[in-house]
């Protein structure tokens, strides 16, 4: 039988060339493919995503069609290469075929098709995964063969081979994903991204602090009482006796219409529509929290610490807010502790939590330790002040412009940093 010509040779060649580049492009893209976008693919009913989804099952199988092609491929490419040597460079040729053949594969067949398969994993997997499948079908039972090995090796090394890798995402994991896609605007992904952080916020967080609380004392005249009802800003208020801790329940002023237009108004006629008051603890988290005022089928709760002593409300509304940012019109926000003032600083109320202005301003003071700019700046002082100090936190600089009642009322911040702390 005559020996095949060297153009013949040079054909074989190129087609391998071209089917090791098919199989390493192959192998980048299959494994580069975003699972959850080929899973909505598959969702939707796109063939060559349900295909590689199937595929990508058992990536051990998918890796060993893959490999076993592209060996058989690479080494008759290095034995044809030898023999186009031998005919045009005799002996020496032998030791020259597997430079070439070596930078032309790498090149051509390595480095070219798995750069282009990496910058376009679906463009090349799912078109390839009709012929891997088909390949897989007609090798299965070698494929089974060099895997059974491959495992049997493994297991003799301690390692254990799992049939479906885990790629679910952990909680960190989607909060990445979610803030580096480039896609999402930008307020439904400050939405999605208020939703992952309700588990790291608790109610004590964003509660209305006790010195804050508006209720109606019921030992107030009742004249006093029916012009806070008419005045009020909020639709439910707590009714308590002298002290706030002596709560009796919530007024929702819904039901003010049934005692406010009767002939004669009595204390009990308002008590008769107080509905019983609902406590939560201090450290419950906003995520947990928002579930229970869904399975409750309240709208407001009384936060009380470790020994029941009633710390501040908190509200559904102020859970919401959280995930989508300020969506009502809260008249008492108009009197937000927080003002602009002409050199750029800001005068703010020392009773404001620290997430308020960190939200509000964009900046970053520490949320750790106390909830308010008072505590904060006390427990970095580690004492109440006599007298009006400036002070540097995170590079923010913090003057305290009024004491009262042993609180900081107000203080005066700016970010521009200063280079020591000092006191006038």
């Amino acid at each position: 039988m005559d020996d095949p010509s060297l153009g013949a040779l040079f054909g074989s060649m190129i087609l391998l060339i071209i089917l090791s580049a098919y199989f390493s492009g192959s192998e980048t893209a299959m494994m580069a493919l975003n699972r959850y976008r080929l899973r909505h693919l598959a969702n939707e009913g796109h063939r060559g995503a349900k295909r590689a989804s199937r595929l990508l099952e058992r990536p051990d199988r998918l890796l060993g069609v893959i490999l076993i092609g592209n060996n058989f491929v690479n080494f008759s490419a290095a034995s044809i290469a030898t023999v186009i040597a031998l005919r045009l460079l005799g002996d020496s040729g032998v030791a020259i075929a597997p430079i070439v053949c070596t930078f032309v594969f790498l090149i051509f067949a390595e480095v070219a098709p798995k750069t282009i398969a990496a910058a376009y994993p679906e463009k090349v997997a799912l078109p390839s995964s009709h012929i891997l499948q088909l390949l897989l079908w007609i090798t299965y039972p070698l494929v089974w063969m060099v895997n059974a090995f491959a495992n049997g090796l493994l297991w003799l090394f301690g390692i254990e081979h799992e049939e479906v890798s885990d790629d679910h995402l952990n909680r960190d994991e989607l909060r990445t994903l979610i803030f580096e896609g480039s896609k999402i605007a930008d307020r439904p992904q400050n939405m999605m991204l208020g939703v992952l952080d309700l588990d790291k916020v608790t109610v004590d967080d964003i509660m209305v602090p006790r010195s804050e609380i508006v209720g109606i004392d019921i030992e107030d005249d009742l004249d006093e009482i029916i012009n806070q009802i008419r005045s009020a800003q909020h639709t439910r208020m707590p009714v308590f006796k002298e002290d706030v801790d002596k709560i009796i329940g919530m007024l929702h002023l819904r039901n003010a219409a049934k005692f406010l237009t009767a002939e004669e108004l009595t204390k009990a006629a308002i008590l008769q529509e107080v509905d019983d008051p609902y406590f939560v603890p201090e450290n419950t988290p906003l995520q947990t929290q928002l579930y229970n005022f869904q399975q409750q089928k309240e709208r407001i709760a009384l936060v009380v610490d470790e020994y029941g002593d009633i710390e501040g409300i908190v509200t559904i509304e102020d859970i919401l807010e959280e995930i989508v940012g300020e969506f009502t019109t809260d008249l008492a926000a108009i009197n937000v502790d927080i003002h602009p003032q002409d050199d750029g600083s800001y005068l703010v109320d020392g009773g404001t939590h620290i997430r308020l202005i960190n939200r509000s301003l964009g900046w970053n003071l520490p949320q750790e330790g106390p909830k308010t700019m008072n505590g904060l700046i006390t427990e970095y002082l580690e004492t109440i002040p006599e007298r009006n100090v400036c002070i540097v936190i995170n590079n923010y600089r913090i003057e305290i412009v009024q004491i009262l009642d042993n609180m900081i009322r107000t203080a005066k911040i700016s970010a521009a940093p200063s280079p020591r702390v000092h006191s006038h």
